[in-house]
């Protein structure tokens, strides 16, 4: 191998482990070190069960009691790889990014963005006091006279494809990036949505308790300067 060749390949390879160096898991998959359970249902009643726990090594949301798995620490310009799927009943559950002051909307969301992974509308955008905006906005969203973030609004913007999702059991991955006031979406590779100027860069990290059980293997966190092209 020329001398040029080799210096080449060493700089792709040192690029590429240092990339990799950085990625790790938010969630250790042993315990909720890290994190913190937020389920109305169980205030001050210790009879409640959490609707979070881990089994067969995975993360496991039982969707009821609603709430929210969220982050102790607040994030900012990273990428967010959830690998999930329903285990037996398709139906709803989220990624809630940049979350802040808790349950504003129906006592319960925090205030955020959240990016959707309810069955065959994984990365939808759905504004809980807080907003973006994406190309083809009136398209997307409808007459800009009900557009908003809070209860009584068009507080959803759809994903850019149908189909991306597997079948119910099988595994889906998602990849958020959040660089700055931009949000972009990925599911099974395929870009569902994308938006900029948004009303907040940085918060905590949760995922919901919704609509149907969902099992977690991956949420890897990798710090970014810019988004992917």
């Amino acid at each position: 191998m020329k001398k040029s060749c080799f210096s080449l390949f060493v700089f792709i390879l040192f690029i590429t482990t240092a990339a990799s160096s950085q990625t790790r898991s938010l969630f250790n998959f042993k315990n909720f070190d890290g994190w913190h359970i937020d389920v109305p249902e169980m205030d001050g009643k210790p009879d409640v069960k959490s609707p979070f726990i881990i089994r067969n090594g995975l993360l496991v949301s039982l969707a009821k009691p609603q709430g929210h798995l969220i982050t102790d620490a607040v994030y900012e310009n990273y990428r967010l790889t959830i690998e999930y799927r329903f285990a037996g009943v398709p139906g709803n559950c989220g990624v809630i990014l940049h979350a802040s002051t808790p349950r504003v909307l129906y006592k319960m969301f925090p205030k955020s963005i959240e990016s959707q992974l309810m069955t065959k509308n994984a990365g939808d955008f759905w504004l809980i006091h807080e907003d973006i905006t994406v190309p083809d906005m009136e398209k997307r969203r409808g007459p800009k006279e009900n557009w908003g973030s809070v209860d009584g609004k068009e507080r959803r913007i759809p994903n850019l494809t149908d189909g991306s999702e597997k079948p119910v059991g099988e595994w889906n991955q998602m990849v958020v990036e959040c660089v700055g006031r931009s949000i972009k979406v990925w599911v099974n590779g395929d870009l569902v949505n994308y938006g900029y100027d948004c009303s907040v860069s940085k918060g905590n990290i949760a995922l919901q308790a919704e609509g149907s059980e969902v099992e977690f293997r991956k949420v890897d966190f990798t710090p970014i300067k810019k988004l992917t092209e």
